[in-house]
């Protein structure tokens, strides 16, 4: 039996031609689309402001969720909470909510699996399974909505960080963004958004015309070609330099601060000369580095940094004027690092 179309792959314009199509008034897409990403309704049946009739069709024909929670855990200090979801194929993504003083930020999928291959990274591992639609990408951020909507409380952040390369699946990521930054909806702002890719140079010139005020940030790793196709061979197709320009031309394009992000390895890259080399490539460059000791994996020999040296990587980027923050790693206990859980699972 082939699996109904999830309702959220429509956007506004979507539903209104669907509704003229059935011989509805265009009013009538408004208020599909408040019931879904402002009520958060879970059932066709709960959007009581339709006719009976009208409910019945769209559950006859759509469905409200291709996700099925199949694992939840949470961390032992109850502020990270991982979820892995199914999908109608088989295959399996992740998504994380991390709870902050002020913010629940949460960490969301793009792919099953990914085609990138980096070394260190549990999803890398697993390999390129397939893209997530539009509605799948955006259906991770509205089942936590749900549980913190019950809360009292909504999510503030969403970083584009977990399964798949989020710029090699772009439309539908963007399309995904679009949805739940629509002000007659989820009307989560554009800024509230971070979009991580290992550097897709095409996609990231492409964002950088379309000058979203969505955030961007790049994984880079290392500041030498050999040193980082080693550890990410899609280095070998976008090498640093290039990669670099991008960004310069991405930050004069839209005057925005760019995002470097940095997984800090024992005796790989934490040392004070990477640190320097580091400073020395992105000199002049409107950019924050955000530092995190490497969240270990099955599939990866290395280990994390040490706190004492992560500190002092920071403190070397910030006297030569880069800032810097090393990240707190959240939820390791519950292997919360993208791709870990799903690969625990197979």
């Amino acid at each position: 039996m082939t699996e109904k179309p999830l309702i959220y792959d429509l956007d506004i314009e979507g539903l209104e031609k669907l509704m003229s199509v059935w011989g509805q008034p265009k009013y009538r897409a408004g208020q599909v689309f408040q019931a879904l990403y402002v009520d958060l309704v879970e059932s066709f049946e709960d959007i009581t402001t339709l006719p009976a009739a009208l409910r019945d069709r769209l559950a006859g024909q759509f469905t409200i969720s291709h996700l099925e929670a199949r694992i939840t855990l949470d961390s032992s200090d109850g502020q990270t909470r991982k979820t892995l979801f199914g999908l109608p194929n088989g295959e399996a993504i992740e998504a994380v909510l991390m709870r902050y003083k002020k913010r629940n930020t949460l960490c969301i999928s793009t792919q099953a699996g990914c085609a990138m291959g980096c070394v260190f990274c549990a999803t890398g591992q697993m390999g390129f399974r397939g893209n997530l639609t539009s509605g799948q990408i955006a259906e991770q951020v509205l089942y936590y909505a749900r549980l913190l909507k019950s809360e009292g409380q909504r999510p503030t952040n969403v970083v584009i960080m977990g399964m798949g390369e989020p710029f090699h699946n772009y439309e539908a990521t963007m399309a995904a963004i679009d949805l739940l930054n629509h002000p007659k909806g989820f009307n989560l702002g554009a800024r509230r958004f971070t979009v991580s890719t290992v550097g897709l140079i095409p996609a990231i010139k492409q964002f950088a015309r379309e000058n979203r005020q969505v955030n961007l940030a790049i994984s880079l790793h290392a500041t030498e070609d050999e040193h980082r196709e080693s550890m990410l061979p899609v280095n070998k197709q976008y090498p640093i330099n290039e990669l670099i320009e991008a960004c310069r031309e991405y930050v004069r394009l839209t005057s925005r601060r760019i995002t470097f992000e940095w997984a800090l390895i024992r005796d790989e890259n934490d040392s004070q000369e990477q640190a320097n080399r580091l400073a020395d490539l992105l000199a002049g460059i409107n950019c924050h580095v955000n530092v995190i000791p490497l969240n270990p994996t099955e599939g990866y020999t290395g280990q994390a940094t040490t706190r004492e040296r992560a500190q002092q990587f920071r403190e070397i980027l910030e006297r030569r004027g880069i800032p810097c923050t090393v990240r707190v790693r959240r939820g390791i206990d519950i292997n919360a690092g993208c791709g870990q859980l799903a690969m625990r699972g197979e």
